[in-house]
């Protein structure tokens, strides 16, 4: 495409540089994108990465921190008084946790306790949802998608949020996009929280979410609308360039056309756009030991690669986006690793608080994350899969794991 390449030369340069914060015990730092700089080694396992598009003249453009997101998100569960503000950002991943000697499983207080459409027509089907093993999942281009949109689910996801700021310092981006974003796309909004979110804390800007899923609420910002799309689609429906940031957040086994897709990313930013995008590892792993191999934690791991594979729709993704933005034919690229601790196992007292918080994520989470692919794709029965799923509950209360996975 004429805004990912130059008449002379080579089609693209980039350039990596990770921004250390000051650092704690941990070692907890973050990074983010810059045009101009000297390349600094990344991490060797890429989780999270922004991409700049190239500028059509030969100059870059930066930008400066982002802001606290104004009004962090009320968490259905556990309730907001178990919830409190993050002191930093989480530790990256080539920092080993320190287990906290004293911890038990009865130390935790935590517990699982006008949509507008303009490329799809709302006919009532995408209404009339698959009801499946005592769960609900989408209707519109049904069966493209694994996990449920029922209020289970859609609890996960705000809880997940809730992770993600306390992650990256309460900011919603780590991109630099300048205080006056303009056009905004949130692709694969799911219940909508982070468009709502970034609408609020910048009313000037004109916000777009779409997902599979009509479950985003009815009353908004003005600011604000959501929409039915499908982010497989080789077209989006959009006029080209329409938008200076394109965020994504776990996506992880819903695209099979990665390259196509960040060809859809290239084609709807402006010359000079942000694109950043947040995954997961689904593998869990532990410095110790403790997750021992056959354990039902490095079956989590192996089971659920095995099943997306089947799919046609990799969960490595986290892996792979550098590369993939990089032949795409981004500049600026910038990867940041971290660490979920799976309960309140760490000593430090922030990755306490995130690991308890990621615990309960877990909780409410592992049904809808494979009921849909260990019996539609591996042919378990539902029996087997609640059989499965009791042993991974039964070791999330396991103080001795000291689990994590990557983000």
């Amino acid at each position: 495409m004429g805004t990912t390449s130059k008449e002379a030369g080579p089609p693209y340069t980039f350039l990596i540089k990770v921004n250390a914060m000051a650092e704690d015990s941990l070692g907890a730092s973050t990074a983010t994108a810059e045009s101009t700089s000297s390349a600094a080694a990344a991490s060797p396992d890429p989780e999270l990465t922004a991409g700049k598009l190239p500028e059509p003249s030969s100059e870059t453009a930066s930008g400066g921190v982002t802001p606290p997101a104004e009004h962090p998100p009320d968490i259905p569960s556990p309730s907001p008084s178990h919830l409190p503000a993050s002191p930093r950002s989480s530790v990256a991943s080539d920092e080993e946790i320190t287990v906290d000697d004293t911890h038990s499983d009865g130390d935790s207080a935590y517990d699982s306790g006008s949509l507008q459409s303009d490329s799809t027509s709302l006919l009532s089907y995408i209404t009339k949802y698959r009801y499946e093993n005592n769960r609900r999942y989408h209707a519109y281009k049904d069966g493209e998608y694994w996990g449920p949109n029922d209020e289970k689910q859609n609890n996960q996801l705000d809880i997940a949020h809730h992770l993600f700021l306390l992650t990256m310092g309460d900011r919603l981006f780590l991109a630099p996009i300048g205080d006056n974003p303009q056009n905004v796309l949130d692709v694969g909004t799911g219940t909508g929280i982070w468009a709502m979110d970034f609408a609020d804390q910048f009313p000037s800007a004109q916000v777009t979410g779409f997902d599979l899923s009509p479950i985003q609420p009815q009353w908004v910002a003005p600011n604000l609308r959501f929409e039915i799309n499908d982010a497989c689609d080789p077209e989006w429906g959009y006029p080209l360039n329409s938008f200076d940031f394109i965020h994504v957040r776990a996506m992880y086994g819903s695209v099979a056309d990665w390259p196509a897709f960040y060809q859809q990313v290239l084609d709807n930013l402006i010359p000079g756009g942000w694109y950043q995008q947040i995954e997961m590892s689904v593998v869990l792993k532990s410095d110790d030991g403790s997750v021992t191999e056959g354990s039902i934690f490095d079956q989590w791991g192996k089971v659920s690669l095995e099943a997306g594979d089947k799919f046609g729709k990799d969960l490595r993704i986290h892996e792979q986006i550098k590369g993939y933005v990089i032949d795409a034919g981004f500049e600026d690229v910038v990867e940041t690793v971290y660490r979920w601790p799976v309960g309140g196992w760490a000593k430090d007292p922030h990755m306490k608080h995130v690991g308890n918080v990621n615990l309960v994520h877990w909780q409410e989470g592992i049904e809808g994350w494979s009921m849909a692919l260990l019996t539609r794709v591996l042919n378990w029965s539902y029996t087997e899969v609640q059989a499965y799923l009791g042993k991974m509950r039964q070791a999330l209360k396991d103080p001795s794991i000291h689990a994590y996975h990557i983000l």
